[in-house]
């Protein structure tokens, strides 16, 4: 045992139907599926929705699955315009909130303890305004958040205005709001941060409740196939169990679904193989091991 669960983003597995995928990952030993709300497996916006989540948590628990809900669908709010319009969007950022306290819902009907977001790229170039956009509509989602027992896990992405872990401390510093939490990408660490992945997991570990998984080399933002990056990957699974980190660790290689057949039993054999096995320590009573 590894004392760790894994899971698979759905967002990898796009050529796959949702119960095909969920069954692909169960038989493989993935505790869990990190579910990007979008058009290809859970439409937000499509028709009959409650319907729709019901039959989503009936399969998740069929094949005894854990989720997390996921909310980086590329174009499920504009057909035209890639991951917009965002939170820090001059225009159509009440959209994003909207979508955001419907995932809320949504995250309550599966069982997910985590809503998975980012903050959004500044395009306007005004970064005074974007961040003020950013706090008052990630408030009201956090209110949302907090009043349905959800806590969000915010993600650190290259390119965004919240794209470290010093920009997200400062995100925490301001708003203070106890449904603020961190999802933390662990090919971003090896993209931007200065230190250690090892020590940017110990750096945010009361406030860690979702980590993505994948190879990266430094300086490029680009989710590669473990193996073909930089990462050393024992220290940091090893980090992750010295914290006590209980969430899942979601495998995020969002452009290999034409190879998910190959990839999803590659990725968790390499996980496995990555990290050291935890085994119990007796209860040594009185220098006595019981019997």
């Amino acid at each position: 045992m590894t004392g760790l669960s894994f899971a698979y983003g759905s967002n990898g597995l796009g050529d796959h139907r949702l119960a095909d995928a969920c069954a692909f990952l169960a038989d493989e030993g993935y505790d869990g599926i990190a579910l990007t709300l979008d058009h290809q497996h859970l439409d937000p916006f499509g028709p009959d929705l409650d319907h729709r989540v019901d039959e989503v948590r009936r399969l998740l628990d069929d094949h005894a699955l854990s989720v997390v809900v996921e909310t980086g669908g590329r174009f499920v709010l504009d057909p035209r315009n890639k991951h917009e319009p965002t939170l820090v969007s001059p225009e159509g950022a009440d959209r994003r909130v909207d979508f955001y306290r419907r995932a809320v819902d949504i995250c309550v009907r599966l069982g997910s303890p985590v809503l998975h977001l980012w903050s959004g790229v500044d395009r306007a170039g005004d970064a005074d305004a974007a961040w003020g956009r950013l706090t008052d509509g990630l408030g009201s989602v956090l209110d949302a958040a907090a009043e349905a027992g959800i806590v969000v896990g915010l993600e650190p992405e290259p390119g965004m205005v919240v794209d470290t872990i010093a920009t997200w401390e400062r995100l925490l510093d301001q708003l203070s709001h106890p449904a603020l939490a961190m999802t933390l990408d662990i090919g971003h660490c090896q993209c931007l941060e200065d230190a250690p992945i090892a020590d940017c997991i110990q750096r945010v570990a009361d406030h860690l409740v979702h980590v993505q998984i994948e190879d990266m080399v430094r300086g490029v933002h680009e989710h590669l196939p473990f193996g073909d990056g930089e990462i050393d990957f024992p220290p940091v699974m090893a980090a992750l169990q010295d914290i006590g980190y209980d969430g899942l660790v979601s495998v995020e290689l969002t452009r290999h679904g034409h190879t998910a057949h190959t990839m999803v039993p590659e990725a968790i054999r390499f996980l496995r193989a990555a990290t050291p096995t935890v085994t119990s320590t007796p209860d040594q009573t009185n220098g006595r091991v019981p019997a």
